[in-house]
């Protein structure tokens, strides 16, 4: 699958965990609407993960793309940061 389409679908599992976290704050508080509230912010966070790690990768992809545009024959794979 193309990453875009991780993206998109990454954006799709954050907005669906957006709407249960708000769901689950208007429910008078109780252990179980804490718990729905904390699998939803895990999930919330997990996809904002992977939409950063696809982020990351796509990027990478156009740097080793344009570096192969400009004949750089090295380019680094690791340790950017």
């Amino acid at each position: 699958m193309a990453i875009p389409r991780h993206v998109d679908q990454a954006a799709a599992r954050v907005q669906e965990a957006g709407r249960r976290i708000e769901a689950a704050r208007q429910q008078p508080l109780s252990l179980e609407s804490a718990r729905e509230w904390l699998e939803a912010l895990t999930d919330f966070t997990l996809a904002l993960s992977d939409i950063q790690a696809f982020n990351n990768e796509s990027v990478h992809e156009k740097l080793h793309q344009l570096a192969a545009r400009m004949g750089v024959k090295s380019f680094p794979t690791s340790g950017l940061l």
